[in-house]
């Protein structure tokens, strides 16, 4: 019964019925965990959902040799949920950052559940909203972080005494294989840094001799 009171005491499966909750307890596994235990990676085919019961798992995205931090979930948390829906593949890789207990709960086990309530339905696909919207907030960052370098650079190459003319914001994104939305902030950043100046369809470059460094940060 100590099961069935943490599990309904979870976001995701509050107001379950005593039914529902005693097949979810019974229908999952739970085992205990090293720090650095590694749940799943990304892109792998999602086959479980993991409810953290105890400790605290980090979420990440490989990035060449680096890891790109995604989330740090501290008991009790849900994690795992994109893999079990849509694509059915993770969209970042786990880890236990701590000694850790988790439950994993099978997808077809999930299937029941919405059997038994439909209306958990709707609380999944606004925990996949949120971890999706985060996850690209996060994917976002990590590219800006380099795009600088490489706006600087198109810019230098685009410019014509120190002007250039007749680009859009949408033509540099595309430039870059990126979203204008992300090259306007990123334009924003050079303005406020005094090292241009924009006006309509025109960059002036203020400080050449900046920009030029800025492609080497």
């Amino acid at each position: 019964m100590l099961d069935v009171r943490f599990l309904s005491g979870i976001d995701l499966f509050q107001d379950l019925p005593d039914s529902c909750l005693e097949v979810l307890e019974k229908d999952s596994d739970v085992f205990d965990c090293k720090s650095g235990h590694l749940f799943y990676v990304a892109e792998q085919t999602g086959k479980k959902l993991f409810i953290l019961e105890k400790g605290s798992v980090r979420t990440f995205r490989p990035y060449g040799d680096k890891r790109l931090a995604i989330a740090t979930l501290r008991s009790p948390a849900i994690f795992g949920v994109l893999g079990c829906f849509g694509r059915g593949k993770y969209q970042s890789s786990a880890e236990a950052l701590q000694p850790s207990r988790v439950r994993t709960v099978s997808c077809e086990c999930i299937r029941t559940l919405l059997e038994c309530a439909p209306h958990l339905a709707n609380k999944f696909a606004d925990l996949m909203s949120e971890r999706l919207a985060h996850f690209l907030h996060s994917m976002e960052t990590l590219a800006r972080k380099g795009l600088i370098p490489r706006l600087a650079t198109l810019l230098l190459e685009k410019a014509e005494n120190d002007v250039v003319a007749g680009m859009t914001h949408q033509e540099l994104a595309d430039h870059l294989g990126l979203h204008r939305e992300t090259i306007t902030s990123t334009l924003g950043e050079l303005r406020t840094a005094g090292i241009i100046e924009i006006k309509r369809k025109m960059i002036f470059i203020l400080q050449r001799a900046r920009l030029e460094r800025a492609t080497h940060e």
